[in-house]
């Protein structure tokens, strides 16, 4: 098991105070400028929140369903696969939590997630690309992350969350068609387009704040990954190195440029969409290297502002201040 020191306990509570923090202020705008438009609008906008609320709810429930069909994942039974299922039930005892289903998708893309219903329960999928890129203590770590996503209940987390600006979306949006067609009164078309654009304007703000809270649960998910397995900082480091160089490589090889794979993307141990982004931090590093070498030569890499615009609009951190957050554990 990890042992803690002060500075990474310290570090434990600053990214607890930022999680809280966030949530706070997701919460705390949305409940605010709600009630503000509430105020200017009529009895019909109100219908708005349980609509989309009701439309979210059903689809969190199906969600998994849907995502077997997107990426072609399939149930790996004991007999199938006896290494990877002994891992996860290992893993999963020392997480504390129910061993979930274990899945493959059939993905060139190296990647792995996790997800959940009520009617559906647990699951961890891997694809075929993360089991034939990684060695096998690596495929240990990543899963030791998404049982980290399972026993914070990130999939409930992220679903309530995301709820509040789809919310203030559907009101812009309905807002800004009613001001569009309503040309009798010229005065509640534009009463309604002042709303549409607040609306709108908050949706974009409360975006930012709940992709901010994406990334701290993928530290919460890494940091879980290495209190649970033996040396899991290092073989989680290597692995992540090798998913962003190995994503980036498919995505140029791949004849088809959309793989399926921003749909879900915020339930992957590693963005696609960032792949391009994160492997710029690789690419000079040249070939043949080892794995520790790869990841010590990631590290020594700057962060740029470009770097850190670019994270403010990702779903997980950058690669290489994840990689550092990662070393701190050792």
């Amino acid at each position: 098991m990890l042992s803690i020191n002060e500075d990474n306990f310290l570090s434990l509570w600053k990214l607890r105070f930022s999680l809280i923090g966030t949530l706070a202020v997701i919460i705390g705008l949305s409940t605010l400028f709600f009630t503000f438009i509430m105020a200017l609008a009529g009895v019909n906008l109100l219908l708005m929140p349980f609509i989309v609320i009701a439309f979210n709810i059903v689809q969190w429930l199906i969600a998994p369903y849907i995502i077997d069909a997107i990426y072609h994942v399939k149930e790996v039974t004991p007999s199938e696969d006896p290494t990877l299922h002994a891992m996860v039930d290992r893993l999963s005892t020392k997480s504390k939590i129910k061993k979930p289903r274990l899945m493959k998708a059939k993905m060139a893309i190296p990647n792995a997630f996790a997800y959940s219903s009520p009617i559906a329960g647990t699951r961890v999928a891997v694809t075929t690309g993360l089991l034939d890129t990684l060695d096998t203590e690596e495929v240990e770590a990543v899963i030791g992350h998404e049982l980290g996503h399972l026993k914070h209940r990130d999939v409930q987390v992220m679903m309530f969350v995301s709820i509040l600006p789809a919310i203030f979306y559907y009101i812009g949006y309905s807002m800004l068609l009613s001001s569009m067609f309503n040309r009798r009164d010229s005065r509640d078309s534009g009463g309604a387009a002042i709303i549409g654009l607040a609306s709108i304007l908050i949706y974009w703000i409360l975006t930012i704040f709940t992709l901010y809270l994406s990334r701290i649960r993928e530290y919460y998910a890494d940091r879980h990954s290495a209190s649970i397995v033996e040396d899991g900082s290092r073989k989680l480091s290597e692995g992540l190195a090798k998913i962003v160089n190995s994503t980036n490589k498919v995505k140029q090889n791949s004849r088809n440029k959309s793989t399926g794979s921003n749909s879900f993307k915020a339930l992957f141990i590693s963005d696609p969409d960032r792949s391009e982004v994160d492997s710029a931090a690789l690419a000079q590093l040249g070939r043949g290297m080892d794995d520790r070498k790869l990841v010590d030569a990631v590290l020594r890499k700057k962060v740029t502002t470009f770097d850190r615009i670019m994270e403010i609009f990702s779903t997980h951190p950058n690669i290489v201040k994840r990689l550092r957050a990662l070393q701190e554990l050792d």
